[in-house]
């Protein structure tokens, strides 16, 4: 969140104004008392109060071997961090799924580097770090007890991987909602609509998902010609010139196809066109299905009609 300073009332600017000036005060004075009041009883008293959390100088010297050999640590795991992301990148070919593979093991990744890091720079400033793994075994042990909605999530997520059940990139329908999967991880998927809106799904609770990606979608165009047309000639018609519509629209794979009568409407007979995209394109093919029959259909003088009412006025003779 933005920290807005102009927005706030008087008081709290001179809170704000005043606890600021004193964390200042305490900087400056744990930092230099030593050096702007040597020897007196008032630097004593500071170097040991706050001056032990703010002597710098002395925390340094005293350190400095420790503090690089930090230093040292944070860049070699980061240089391993970036080798072994570079090396997964090489082997994972390109494809919705093992793009989702290739990011689970880079977060695995990361998030070792950041324990080894941790584990390591820790031994280095002398802190018992067996202590700390036995420690972090029993509370984990403890964690995992009261956590057992956290692990289910972890274990639906590995299984949802390396079953592949669906991948980043594929259209997933859930109870209703229907979206693009954006990010799929150990605990939670996130799920894109049409309108943009993200849904984040735990993945214990992905059940009965439908995997409309999986093969070619049918994008169906409906339209309705009058029922003074001639049906076997018209068929005969769309047969001929639909299937040309493919050269038009780059996003259909196989079609387009006359599909026959599909109703009869109350001002016409509706009529279908189907053909086969990915899911992706499902909509976008179908607005440019509508244009283009509309584009035929003016060319070939195609009546599409249109409700109409009719009024009959009473004689008055």
């Amino acid at each position: 969140m933005k920290f807005d300073f102009k927005n706030k009332t008087k008081e709290e600017k001179i809170t704000i104004i005043t606890v600021t000036v004193v964390i200042f005060i305490c900087l400056f004075l744990g930092i230099f008392a030593s050096i702007i009041f040597p020897g007196s009883q008032f630097a004593l008293i500071i170097d040991n109060s706050i001056g032990k959390f703010f002597n710098l100088a002395n925390f340094f010297t005293n350190n400095y071997v420790t503090i690089l050999e930090s230093l040292a640590i944070l860049i070699f795991i980061w240089v391993v961090y970036k080798i072994l992301v570079f090396v997964i990148t090489m082997f994972i070919k390109r494809g919705h799924r093992s793009e989702t593979i290739g990011k689970l093991f880079v977060s695995t990744v990361k998030y070792l580097s950041v324990v080894v890091a941790l584990f390591l720079i820790l031994s280095a400033w002398n802190v018992p770090t067996p202590t700390l793994l036995a420690g972090a075994g029993i509370i984990g042990l403890a964690l995992s007890f009261g956590a057992q909605s956290l692990i289910e999530d972890i274990f639906a997520g590995l299984f949802i991987i390396f079953e592949k059940q669906f991948a980043v990139g594929d259209v997933i329908q859930i109870d209703g909602f229907r979206g693009i999967v954006k990010e799929l991880g150990l605990r939670i998927t996130k799920f894109e609509d049409l309108n943009g809106d993200v849904k984040m799904i735990n993945n214990s609770d992905i059940r009965g998902a439908i995997n409309t990606s999986s093969q070619l979608s049918p994008a169906i165009c409906k339209v309705s010609i009058s029922y003074n047309q001639d049906v076997e000639q018209f068929e005969s018609f769309m047969r001929e010139n639909v299937k040309d519509l493919k050269d038009k629209i780059p996003t259909i794979h196989r079609g387009p196809f006359y599909d026959g009568i599909d109703s009869f409407g109350d001002s016409g007979i509706t009529v279908r066109v189907v053909a086969w995209v990915k899911e992706t394109d499902k909509n976008h093919t179908v607005r440019e299905l509508n244009k283009h029959i509309k584009i035929l259909f003016d060319k070939n003088n195609i009546e599409i009609p249109f409700p109409q009412v009719v009024v009959h006025q009473k004689d008055k003779n």
